[in-house]
């Protein structure tokens, strides 16, 4: 099962310019603009928006719950005539169940995932989602299908949604019918027609329209779906401006600009801003460049002790449980890094574990980090919060391994800490105090902290991207892969040696005054 992110025009020889496809329907639904754009713009789209790995995660729950029903036979996605014929012929031979059966009507087109033939023109229609939960816009896109199918003269006895149930504990085997939850939707849907045919006239008369459509910015630019075209849709406002404010809500920065509340300059003034995003517009308004407050730094560092071990975790999060006591979309550690040191200013030494990508990497993970982290040391973690769950959940999963565990995670300090809270600050930072703005505002200078100039993974979704593709590697490349994932996770623990030290230097020099 594929996803199609924007079908190609459909074939037949009449006029097919205001042809909507359920992606297309879904865009309209969201914002007519983000329509309108994606057949007139494409190249204005901004590419970083895509999330291939969802993409992938979408593709894999869809092509499991193909066999949700027992035998099927899958319609190939290729060219979309022949996807119709071929769903006609199978229609007509009374197969029972057809995964990805297409069918279009007057310039309408959809794929449904799953369709139960009942023969007699009747049908059961099943939309595969890789979430946990029941989004609005699933309604929308299950009730375009409803129509396509209507105006195809089937008649749809019942529209449902798959989706995963998060609670679903896999011990053995996996099952399909404890994995998939299915919420009979038809009465919503049903009771959708009238608007969704409304909704198909306006959309097109859109898709015929030569003018862009002016559409406020809002909460649709970023809900359900980010939206790529949002550079694009807000070019017009000056730089920086609310909508670049770090640790500030999207509901806030929206009511701001509704205000007239839109550059750095209108913030200030207003005098509206929490700290953080105030120290971020003052900065950004002056000729300041950096801001210090050196005796909380002080105090912080007083934390710390050694020896001490620098520990960063790499994870992925499969949407279909792989292992034995794991849960859908659940966070299975399978690399870290560290870094120790035995004293201050001390030797730097450095352990790394990566798991192989053929079996369940916990048990080796949890044993491994007993081995290179004794139970009473200081660990530094950059955001802790992420490593602590880590451990925690190792921890309840091997009991035997849990004392151990759980005294490496009672000895965890936040390095995250002075720079959430604005002690140490940077222009360069932007206002953000994730790692990847504050490593290079230290440094700006040292390609040896510089993560552009790493191979093929340069932030943690690549690296979980790569680990989960090794399963279909070949040898060589897979061994490839596994020096890029080793040099990006040492590269997260070394860029946190260098972070504490320029806050010991900073300390230092507070002492000295």
């Amino acid at each position: 099962m594929k996803t199609c992110l924007v079908p190609a025009h459909f074939s037949y020889n009449e006029d097919m310019s205001d042809a909507l496809s359920k992606s297309r329907y879904i865009s309209a639904v969201q914002c007519v603009k983000m329509l309108w754009l994606k057949d007139h713009m494409p190249e204005v789209f901004d590419d970083s928006y895509l999330n291939q790995a969802v993409f992938d995660a979408g593709n894999e729950v869809g092509d499991l719950a193909m066999g949700l029903f027992g035998a099927y036979t899958e319609v190939p996605y290729g060219d979309l005539n022949e996807m119709i014929r071929m769903t006609k012929r199978l229609i007509q031979k009374k197969t029972k169940v057809i995964c990805e059966a297409s069918f279009c009507h007057d310039g309408l087109f959809c794929s449904v995932d799953i369709l139960k033939n009942k023969c007699g023109k009747h049908v059961e229609l099943y939309e595969v989602k890789s979430s946990s939960h029941i989004h609005d816009i699933y309604l929308d896109d299950i009730a375009f299908q409803v129509c396509v199918l209507q105006q195809c003269g089937y008649q749809v006895d019942k529209a449902c949604l798959v989706y995963i149930d998060s609670t679903y504990e896999r011990i053995g085997e996996l099952d399909l019918s404890q994995l998939f939850r299915i919420a009979d939707l038809s009465d919503l849907v049903f009771a959708k027609q009238a608007e969704v045919e409304a909704n198909i006239e306006v959309f097109r008369a859109v898709l015929r329209g030569h003018e862009e459509p002016e559409c406020e910015l809002g909460a649709y630019c970023f809900s359900p779906y980010a939206c790529g075209f949002f550079p694009c849709c807000s070019r017009h406002l000056e730089r920086p401006n609310v909508f670049d404010l770090s640790a500030v809500q999207l509901r806030t920065k929206l009511q701001y600009y509704r205000k007239g509340l839109i550059t750095f300059q209108d913030l200030y003034e207003a005098d509206c801003l929490p700290s953080g995003a105030k120290l971020q517009a003052e900065m950004e308004l002056t000729d300041q460049s950096e801001h210090i407050e050196a005796e909380k730094i002080v105090e912080y560092l007083q934390n710390i002790t050694y020896p001490l071990y620098y520990l960063d975790f790499e994870s992925f999060q499969p949407p279909v449980p792989l292992y034995d006591r794991s849960y859908p979309f659940e966070q299975i550690p399978f690399q870290y890094s560290l870094h120790y040191q035995k004293r201050k200013n001390g030797r730097l030494y450095h352990k790394e574990f990566l798991a192989y990508p053929y079996a369940d990497p916990r048990r080796a993970i949890a044993e491994q980090l007993c081995a290179d982290i004794p139970k009473d040391v200081c660990v530094l973690a950059y955001n802790m919060s992420y490593e602590k769950s880590r451990i925690s959940r190792l921890a309840e999963l091997f009991p035997d391994l849990g004392e151990h565990l759980l005294m490496i995670r009672s000895h965890i300090v936040d390095l995250i800490t002075p720079f959430q809270k604005k002690w140490f600050y940077r222009k360069a930072m932007h206002g953000s105090y994730s790692i990847k703005a504050v490593l290079p505002a230290l440094f700006p200078d040292d390609p040896e902290l510089d993560y552009h100039h790493l191979a093929e993974i340069h932030n943690g979704a690549e690296a979980s991207a790569m680990f989960q593709k090794m399963r279909l590697m070949d040898q060589d490349t897979l061994e490839e892969s596994r020096g890029y994932l080793l040099k990006y996770c040492e590269l997260d623990t070394y860029a946190m040696v260098k972070i504490l030290q320029k806050l010991q230097e900073t300390g230092k020099g507070a002492k000295r005054k």
